[in-house]
């Protein structure tokens, strides 16, 4: 009986400090011939540190990104970092662009130029891009919307996205939207937690209800990815939730599940909070494709709840 071995496939996260980054490390770690490549700026942060390489990287710097690029030639890139904080994009436009395009252009580049130097490799360059590039007059949106960014950290996304689009690699997007989940050390909040927590506390809170979204449970997006390089998908992807909820329906499906006091949750409007960088609107996303394309098959919202509640659990937190 012939028994066929298939080839150890090396697949470098940048990103890996990062919420999808961590999950993306965790997931691919103990797969069968996958060589996980962990790499982010600075030290390793995970808490697992077994069953992956770690390298560090600062893709805003192109000869780290040779350096580290041409000595482990990875067969898939998953592009996971960038500077997210919008309003922090708004008021550092030089950091936002290096974080969000130039360190793209700089991954690019270098890929392009290791496959002209070396025939026969193929790179897998996989982009992670948000809903945020719309102008959120309309949603769900699927793959074909055209872009229309409201926000500096938009026009850096978009883009990295051309960059991306124009180069002559083996490339695919996943465009995600309202990340949520749980990082190693609780070292940040998310939507669910600060819901949980403020009404636990008997915090009164402001939640809008003018903006729509197809919240993303971050393993959800992270299954995405991994869906991605092992059908070597190329194109765009929408890779999302699967309920389109306004804000202030995700706080009361938040505060159902733990029972907690809706009265705390007063409704507001976008306009009222003075934030420096625009919001759209509606968002969301048609994921249809990636069902279609990927078998890609996300958690419900209360699903979401329910898994997050069972990693504090097993966190004794």
């Amino acid at each position: 009986m012939f028994l066929y071995i298939y080839p150890m496939q090396k697949i470098l996260i940048t990103g890996s400090n990062g919420l999808l980054g961590q999950k993306l490390v965790y997931k691919l770690k103990d797969k069968a011939n996958i060589n996980c490549i962990a790499t982010a700026r600075g030290e390793n942060r995970l808490v697992n540190k077994s069953g992956y390489e770690y390298a560090e990287l600062d893709i805003t710097n192109y000869d780290n990104v040779e350096s580290v690029f041409s000595n482990c030639m990875p067969d898939v890139i998953i592009n996971t970092a960038a500077m997210t904080n919008v309003d922090a994009c708004e008021t550092d436009k030089e950091g936002a662009l290096l974080l969000n395009t130039t360190s793209v252009k700089n991954q690019v580049t270098v890929l392009e130029k290791l496959q002209k130097e070396n025939p026969n490799y193929k790179p897998h360059f996989i982009h992670l891009s948000t809903d945020f590039i719309f102008d959120g007059t309309h949603g769900p949106l699927d793959e074909t919307e055209k872009p229309n960014p409201l926000s500096y950290y938009a026009e850096t996304k978009l883009e990295a996205e051309k960059i991306v689009q124009a180069s002559s690699l083996h490339w695919a997007m996943a465009r995600t939207v309202l990340v949520y989940g749980i990082v190693d050390n609780m070292s940040r909040s998310n939507i669910v937690l600060w819901v949980k927590q403020s009404l636990e506390q008997g915090k009164t809170i402001n939640v809008v209800d003018d903006q729509y979204r197809t919240p993303t449970l971050a393993e959800d997006l992270a299954d995405g990815c991994i869906l991605i390089a092992e059908k070597k998908a190329s194109g765009i992807y929408n890779i999302s939730g699967k309920d389109f909820l306004n804000i202030l329906e995700v706080a009361h499906l938040v505060a159902d599940y733990y029972k907690l006091d809706k009265s705390l949750i007063k409704p507001s409007k976008s306009a009222d909070i003075k934030q420096p960088a625009k919001r759209p609107p509606i968002t969301g996303f048609i994921i249809d494709k990636a069902k279609r394309d990927l078998g890609y098959n996300p958690h419900s919202f209360v699903e979401g709840i329910k898994f997050l509640e069972e990693q504090l659990k097993a966190m004794g937190v």
